[in-house]
Formats: structure tokens, sequence, C-alpha cells
């Protein structure tokens, strides 16, 4: 394996695991530069205002960063992980823009996608909505309070929509409710082995921990 992509709903913790799998296996590790965006708070205080530059914003950095770090590798790391897949785009952005903003947001991704690298594995960490919110409020962003379980709900369902439309590589969705793979060394244990050992067919793949 190459390319692995570690991905899931708003607070599941793919940034920690993508980070100690990377930490592990002295990968070189790719991570969303969302924390610098400076439209996702106003995002979050006004969604119809600032939605459309903030997806927009999000192509662009996405692309650049892919562009960088994986279509030129660390010559050192024989292995890339990265906490998101540039599909992550057209996710968020299908449950934030309006009808018109969507068509026009989608007409520059479907010509960047084409040329983004594929993974050799895309996991998808899944836990229920109300373990979500229990993540976000532990982890106290200021920005993310007022997150919704209708919001992540719709992103839940883009991803799954997204899932079905991929017959070109592996993808993993692995059910971790009451499962903690950061504080747990044996959940860790457990949710790696099922990454890095499993043989997975392409398209969709599913597995329960915990």
């Amino acid at each position: 394996m190459r390319f692995l992509v570690i991905e899931g709903n708003i607070g599941i913790g793919k940034t920690t695991l993508a980070k100690m799998l990377a930490e592990e296996f002295n990968a070189q590790l790719v991570l969303e530069q969302f924390a610098e965006n400076p439209f996702l708070p106003k995002f979050y205080n006004d969604q119809e205002r600032y939605s459309f530059p903030l997806e927009l914003s999000f192509l662009a950095d996405r692309y650049y960063q892919i562009k960088k770090q994986v279509f030129n590798p660390d010559l050192f790391h024989s292995l890339i992980i990265a906490d998101y897949f540039f599909a992550k785009s057209a996710i968020f952005a299908h449950n934030t823009l309006k009808d018109d903003e969507y068509r026009l947001f989608r007409q520059i991704f479907d010509i960047v996608f084409e040329s983004m690298p594929k993974p050799d594995l895309y996991v998808y960490i899944h836990a229920e909505t109300s373990q979500l919110l229990k993540n976000i409020k532990l982890r106290g962003r200021d920005y993310e309070q007022n997150i919704s379980a209708d919001y992540l709900d719709k992103i839940k369902s883009g991803y799954f929509s997204f899932f079905k439309q991929v017959s070109t590589f592996p993808i993993l969705v692995i059910d971790v409710n009451n499962f903690d793979f950061v504080e747990n060394d044996g959940n860790y244990q457990q949710l790696k082995h099922a990454i890095f050992q499993g043989n997975f067919n392409l398209g969709i793949n599913r597995l329960i921990l915990g």
C-alpha cells in the first residue's frame, strides 16, 4: 500500500488516527489545513453567507496541497497517509451550497478531480451522531459548538452517497461506536490490524469493531 486515506465525519478523530498511524509506520503525513481557513469560523456562524467562499477556498487549498505532497512524495517514506480525500470538497459543498452555487462548484470540481490521485485504501471511521456531538463538545473548538445533529447527518449521507459511486478503489467503513482507539491501546491495535491486514474488494467493505 502506497496511499492511505483516513476519513470520517466531524469529531470522529480521523486526524488523531492518521497521526498515530503515520508515527508508527514512519509515513509521510498529509493533514488538512482547516484551522488556517479564515472562512471557517464565519461559516459556522452564518452558513448561508459564507458557504460558497468557504467551499471554494477548501477546494483550492486541497488541490495545491495534494499536488505538492502526494504527486511529489517524500522519497524517505514509502507510505503516504492523509486525513482527507479530495472528494470531500464535493461532499460538503453539496450540503452547504445553494443549487446554482453547487452546479458552478461542481463544474470546477469535476475538471480537477479527474487528475487527482486515488488511494490504495480509503478508510471511513464511522460513529453515531450522538457520539460525534460528545466528541465535538469534548475537544472544545469554539467555532464547532454550534454544529447540529442535522448537519452531521447530512454530511454522513453525503459520504455514503459518494461511496456508492466508487468502483475504482476499496473503501473500508469501520463502525467504532463505544470504541476508543485514542486512549485504549488494545482498541487501537485492533483498528490498525483491520486496516493493514485486510484484503478488500473494490467499492464498499464494512467492518464493526467494539
